[in-house]
């Protein structure tokens, strides 16, 4: 395991790493943490703006070119990035159950499901885990 790959990588994917390493990290941190208390709500916001820092560096990044510059993981981008302000609704309204489900399913889809993709063969992450 070595960071080399990342840290010789572009500006912007290493802000998109290091990003959603940071947010990947907290949402374990919120999922497990007590709830509705002041410092979830602080990792909360700061979760979010790192969430949305991931998802705006994506469209910088044009590693995977399907569809002119970009590939199908810019839509989910795009949907975090509309589906992101919905559970802060939620949360605001004080329907925890719908803010646990909508922020579990963002965790999932954008940081889980779509980080798995980073370590497949040839792309930067792999090489940092994996060494080649």
């Amino acid at each position: 395991m070595s960071l080399a790959p990342l840290l010789n990588a572009e500006s912007v994917i290493q802000i998109h790493a290091f990003a959603a390493i940071a947010a990947f990290g907290l949402g374990i941190v919120q999922l497990t943490a007590p709830k509705g208390t002041l410092r979830h709500r602080a990792i909360g916001w700061i979760w979010v703006v790192l969430l949305a820092m991931v998802a705006l560096s994506s469209f910088f990044i044009h590693e995977i070119k399907l569809i002119g510059p970009f590939s199908p993981i810019h839509l989910l981008s795009i949907f975090t990035l509309v589906m992101l302000p919905l559970p802060l609704a939620h949360a605001r309204r004080h329907e925890v159950q719908r803010h646990r489900k909508a922020m579990t399913s963002i965790f999932i889809g954008a940081l889980v499901i779509a980080g798995a993709f980073t370590f497949l063969p040839g792309r930067i992450m792999h090489a940092v885990v994996f060494g080649y």
